[in-house]
């Protein structure tokens, strides 16, 4: 984890605050309806909100300056995510382009290529994606297929890409492939910075239970990556991936310094107000049950917060690990849950159908619903998070695996092996 604490050359946090306030009350649009719009016109206007901020001097708060950031410290951003929270702002850059992606490039990327890509980034032009996942791995993100060969001064990238989150519309990836055979199968990894819309790419998306398209898979025919995009060391992959899914589930958990906004549903003092919302809307605010159901989900947000902070001090401070990360991931997913039931509960008949043209509150849990399992899958599931608490924090043994110390070639799995 970089460090971002604050020092005494930094501009003291207040002040920063304070400018913070002016700027975002003179030029960012209030939060309004539609914040959770996966529609392109929406992220198209998130880009030009990004680009706002590159322009008022308050993009990328954690990240370096000398790459187009400000390089100040968690102090900086918290107090930055706080007086945002009233105002419309760049949530899908967030994950993964900033809070996954560009956090993993700044500690993994060449000079030149945090010089070429996170200034653009930094102001709203390039959306990332991450392609990890393969249709026969499951949760195994080391059983990778995916191969690049090498043939002089490029790769040769073959196999394919699956729920990767608007891949359509971006228009750069991190792309994990094999490019070893004969080392077990987490050492001969690689991962490259690829352009998504070139020849060889083929993207198709994947229509969601709740209608959405935002999903995609990826397929790779013979498509060409300069070795000058290696991110790391080649066949050091695995090292890259780990860290970028510590990034990933800080990211998810809303851990991540490198993201501005709040989380949405969470007014700053813990209170969510959309599930506040539905019991108003409902009229049972002064039912004892639903403020019960209140109170869980207020208390739960609180603790989520504070989780949040102290883990992340811990980390920047080193008393904890990256793994550490885990724990954020696995409450924010297990809280998601919850409060997806509370909210169900509260809105009632509503959730279940609604009017097109009008969903009210009750119409947008209802479609919230749909994806709440989402959370406890991207990242690693819960069952992986438990399994990494247990072993990289408690101290534990590690689970048996039979493929640990065999060439990847001779391991015995499903789809093409080589």
């Amino acid at each position: 984890m970089i460090e971002t604490r604050a020092t005494d050359d930094m501009e003291p946090v207040e002040d920063f605050r304070a400018r913070a306030r002016a700027f975002l009350e003179a030029t960012m649009p209030p939060l309004g309806d539609g914040w959770n719009d996966r529609s392109d016109e929406r992220r198209d206007r998130e880009r030009e909100l990004q680009a706002l901020l590159w322009q008022g001097g308050f993009a990328g708060i954690c990240f370096p300056k000398e790459y187009g950031g400000l390089g100040l410290s968690q102090e900086h951003q918290r107090a930055f995510t706080a007086e945002s929270t009233p105002y419309d702002m760049p949530f899908s850059l967030n994950v993964p382009t900033l809070g996954i992606l560009a956090a993993t490039l700044v500690e993994f990327g060449t000079h030149d290529q945090k010089l070429r890509y996170l200034p653009g980034i930094l102001r709203g032009e390039e959306l990332w994606v991450q392609f990890l996942s393969e249709p026969s791995g499951g949760s195994d993100l080391a059983g990778c297929l995916t191969r690049a060969d090498r043939d002089g001064d490029v790769f040769m990238l073959n196999g394919s890409k699956i729920w990767s989150s608007a891949a359509y519309a971006s228009d750069y990836a991190m792309c994990l492939a094999r490019t070893n055979w004969d080392v077990p199968k987490h050492r001969g990894l690689t991962m490259f910075i690829m352009k998504i819309h070139q020849p060889g790419v083929t993207v198709e998306q994947i229509r969601q239970v709740d209608g959405t398209l935002e999903f995609c898979q990826e397929f790779f025919d013979d498509v060409q990556i300069p070795a000058s995009d290696v991110v790391g060391e080649i066949d050091d992959g695995w090292t890259v991936a780990s860290r970028l899914l510590v990034h990933e589930r800080l990211a998810v958990g809303g851990g991540s310094p490198y993201t501005s906004g709040a989380s949405f549903g969470h007014d700053g003092s813990g209170t969510d107000t959309t599930i506040l919302d539905a019991a108003q809307e409902a009229g049972t605010t002064r039912d004892p049950h639903v403020r019960q159901l209140l109170a869980e989900a207020h208390v739960r947000q609180m603790v989520g917060g504070q989780l949040v902070k102290r883990v992340t001090e811990g980390m920047a401070s080193g008393a904890l690990p990256p793994p550490a990360g885990s724990v954020i991931k696995l409450f924010g997913a297990t809280n998601v849950m919850r409060r997806s039931e509370i909210g169900l509960e509260i809105a009632g008949a509503g959730v279940v159908a609604w009017p097109a043209d009008s969903p009210g509150v009750a119409g947008d849990l209802g479609r919230a619903s749909l994806s709440r399992q989402g959370v406890s899958l991207g990242g690693g599931s819960n069952e992986i998070q438990r399994n990494i608490i247990r072993e990289r924090l408690l101290g534990r043994p590690r689970e048996a695996a039979a493929d640990r110390d065999i060439p990847y070639r001779d391991v015995r799995r499903g789809g093409s092996a080589s």
